[in-house]
């Protein structure tokens, strides 16, 4: 007998949402193929395994599946490999030779625990600022203490300028920043528990995102965490463009 195993990776289910999802693919699956499921903070492995004794069309049978599921959540694939988001931006930062930061409120330093455990790391990775007080905020990253005034330090104006802050004193190409309230205290009428700011920066473009998680104070960080990742993946693949090459003619 033999054994065939794929993997996808997809980003932004709950598990509830992906059982309806997932409900019709699984129904068609034949006896010799099974479908493994993880989702930990909205992140999702999907592992197939197939053992059959033909391995020409156990193969044949597994890539056509595999692609099914690649079609099915085509605009929230990560990656079609057995890897974590920390590798998967780890390799497009060193395909294409950039370097990264983070400044992280909410989250800790969670964010540069995560990339620093994929070996190699060290060659895009050059450091983070955990900036847990408005102070260190305004004193080591330059965000206004006006807009700390004026907007709190759980706001878009104030994490954007975290990100760009942590870039410049990194001297980084890419960062990441978050900036929220992981609870189980601290929320208020407008700005709730699990209430994040999110920054990712990619050269001179920077995009911000207000998100709403639930769950524990680990729950809240692991997903500000991934979520932050995976802003900077998606602005890596759909923004970064290859520099021309220089021509002396």
């Amino acid at each position: 007998m033999h054994k065939e195993t794929r993997h996808i990776v997809i980003y932004g289910y709950t598990k509830s949402e992906l059982t309806n999802i997932l409900r019709h693919f699984e129904a068609q699956l034949p006896d010799f193929v099974k479908i493994t499921v993880e989702t930990n903070n909205l992140v999702t492995r999907v592992i197939l395994t197939g053992i059959n004794s033909g391995l020409e069309l156990l193969r044949f049978n597994m890539n056509r599946y595999h692609a099914s599921l690649n079609e099915l959540f085509s605009q929230e694939v990560v990656t079609t490999e057995d890897k974590c988001l920390a590798q998967v931006l780890g390799e497009l930062l060193k395909e294409r030779e950039l370097t990264v930061s983070s400044a992280e409120s909410c989250t800790g330093g969670n964010i540069a625990h995560k990339i620093v455990q994929v070996p190699g790391s060290s060659a895009y990775f050059l450091g983070s600022v955990v900036s847990y007080s408005n102070d260190v905020k305004a004193d080591v990253l330059k965000v206004s203490r006006t807009n700390l005034d004026r907007y709190g330090a759980v706001s878009k104006e104030v994490v954007e300028q975290m990100v760009e802050g942590v870039s410049k004193l990194m001297h980084t190409d890419c960062a990441i920043a978050t900036s929220g309230i992981a609870g189980p205290e601290g929320g208020t009428k407008f700005k709730p528990v699990g209430t994040v700011w999110i920054a990712a920066k990619i050269g001179d473009r920077i995009e911000s995102e207000c998100l709403h998680f639930s769950g524990s104070r680990d729950d809240v960080i692991e997903s500000a965490t991934n979520h932050g990742m995976v802003m900077l993946i998606n602005l890596l693949r759909n923004c970064y463009t290859t520099p021309e090459d220089i021509n002396d003619d």
